[in-house]
């Protein structure tokens, strides 16, 4: 390693030590943007509101109170899953950005305004209760594999006004972030299958993510960062089946064992696809720990929902629901959803936090690596 490039990430981790020691919800507003844009995939955890554009009556939205409640600015819904901002929003903020890029199905109308935002931030085409697979709640969401179909309208769009050249050189350098699975364990989890079946189960699921991966590698994506399945048993939805309101074992270990098999997908896809870089953030692993000890993380209830219907408000947030006192101080907001507060420390930890939460790398490194590389 030359002087100069070393000098370079000394600079540059004692400026990220800096943000994490000062760390607050919110990053600072001097922060550079560090990629050119970035393109969301996903389910509720990641949505920013493409769902308010889907008809139907069972489409899941998060259009009326309290979601929003605690929104900087309005105080009023935006879509998202969440009292403020949610995953998305922390990862892009992050990086720069002032929240997660708009969601496609208000830019789709335009052409002209679909690129412009493409390629000047990106575009989020996360829906929430979307799955991996297309037949997780088929008809009210928008699921991956046509996620992937509104990116490949997006990027031809692009292309054509843009050039081929200037979209790769973007996209080269550009942050693909997915988080999505918990609706397909949820699914298959209802049905009460046995163990015995998971193994093909969770084949389906890889198979349906190796084709995303490969899909959007191909149109020139090339950095990564994935957030695998959280503590899907411990959500109160989950508990709330147990008299005692106990995790679910059961559900737990089905995401534990499909966060197992989709590490192992992506360390085997990166030596493939030429240029891939990818950091898997462990949801599973962050949500262990803060439940563990919850004061030590500000947390004094990790088991019910802030805004709920209810035992453990586990049936949704309504502008009738009770809603707790203190927001930030619940992991969850509803009866699946993370807190405004909890995304963040989420975040925090994917971004530049303990070694354990991501590999190979941590979500900072995506840019950190790339620019230092770059200007050497």
């Amino acid at each position: 390693m030359g002087y100069e490039l070393a000098m370079k990430l000394l600079v540059l981790s004692l400026v990220l030590l800096v943000s994490a020691v000062a760390g607050s919800i919110y990053p600072s507003e001097e922060i550079v943007q560090q990629v050119p844009a970035i393109y969301v995939f996903g389910d509720s955890t990641m949505d920013v509101g493409n769902n308010n554009y889907l008809p139907g009556k069972n489409v899941p939205r998060a259009n009326q109170p309290y979601y929003g409640i605690d929104m900087p600015g309005s105080g009023k819904p935006t879509g998202r899953f969440s009292n403020g901002y949610n995953t998305a929003d922390f990862v892009a903020k992050s990086m720069g950005f002032v929240s997660s890029p708009p969601p496609y199905l208000s830019l789709a109308p335009s052409s002209e305004k679909l690129v412009m935002i493409a390629m000047a931030t990106g575009v989020s085409y996360a829906s929430s209760g979307a799955g991996i697979l297309d037949s997780t709640n088929a008809g009210n969401n928008i699921p991956l594999s046509r996620q992937v179909e509104y990116f490949n309208t997006t990027w031809s769009k692009m292309v054509t006004s843009k050039g081929s050249d200037a979209v790769s050189a973007l996209l080269s350098r550009s942050i693909f972030l997915i988080g999505i699975g918990g609706n397909d364990l949820t699914a298959f989890a209802n049905t009460g299958q046995a163990p015995s079946n998971d193994a093909t189960f969770y084949s389906s699921l890889l198979s349906n993510y190796k084709a995303t991966i490969t899909e959007l590698h191909a149109m020139g994506a090339r950095k990564f960062a994935i957030i695998n399945v959280g503590l899907a048993g411990c959500l109160p939805v989950s508990r709330v089946l147990d008299p005692t309101g106990a995790c679910s074992g059961r559900r737990n270990q089905l995401a534990g064992g499909f966060n197992e098999d989709l590490r192992s997908l992506l360390a085997g896809l990166a030596p493939r696809l030429p240029g891939l870089v990818y950091s898997l953030a462990d949801s599973y692993g962050i949500m262990v720990d803060i439940f563990a000890d919850p004061q030590a993380y500000g947390f004094t209830d990790v088991t019910s929902g802030c805004c709920g219907e209810g035992r453990l408000a586990a049936g949704g947030c309504m502008p009738t629901s009770h809603l707790c006192s203190h927001h930030d101080r619940h992991y969850f907001w509803d009866g699946i959803h993370p807190c405004q507060r909890a995304a963040s420390l989420r975040v925090q930890a994917f971004y530049d936090g303990p070694a354990q939460y991501t590999t190979p790398i941590n979500f900072s490194w995506q840019w950190v690596s790339d620019t230092c590389l770059r200007d050497h």
